[in-house]
């Protein structure tokens, strides 16, 4: 099993930033790719970011490419999410989540959740 627990969420204006931390215990943290994802009210869970066991390579959706950066520590047993110049419409439930199948963009490849954190937008 692996526990994960995000936080660094809250309220923020539009063109602000949020550091978002997620931290796992368990399982050897390093054997997980690790990957973030956002649900914003009515809408499904989507892929936001996604970093390799050993940081070698990510990946981001179209939506956080430039402004988003994923970033691990595997020392600390920790993934990132720097988000700078969010927008209301980022506004959303951030999951980070583990895995150990590909493809490490898809949802159902994950197999261990946190609870989420909320960022609210404002303009």
């Amino acid at each position: 099993q692996v526990q994960l627990v995000e936080s660094g969420g809250g309220l923020v204006q539009a063109g602000g930033s949020l550091r978002l931390s997620c931290a796992a215990s368990g399982r050897t943290f390093s054997s997980y790719a690790m990957g973030w994802f956002r649900q914003a009210p009515g809408r499904e869970r989507e892929f936001v970011a996604t970093i390799s066991k050993s940081s070698g390579s990510t990946y981001y959706a179209d939506v956080a490419k430039v402004r988003f950066t994923i970033s691990r520590d595997n020392a600390k047993n920790t993934v990132y999410l720097q988000m700078n110049s969010l927008k209301p419409e980022d506004t959303a439930v951030y999951y980070c989540a583990a895995t150990q199948r590909r493809p490490y963009s898809y949802t159902n490849s994950y197999d261990y959740w946190g609870q989420g954190t909320q960022v609210t937008v404002s303009s």
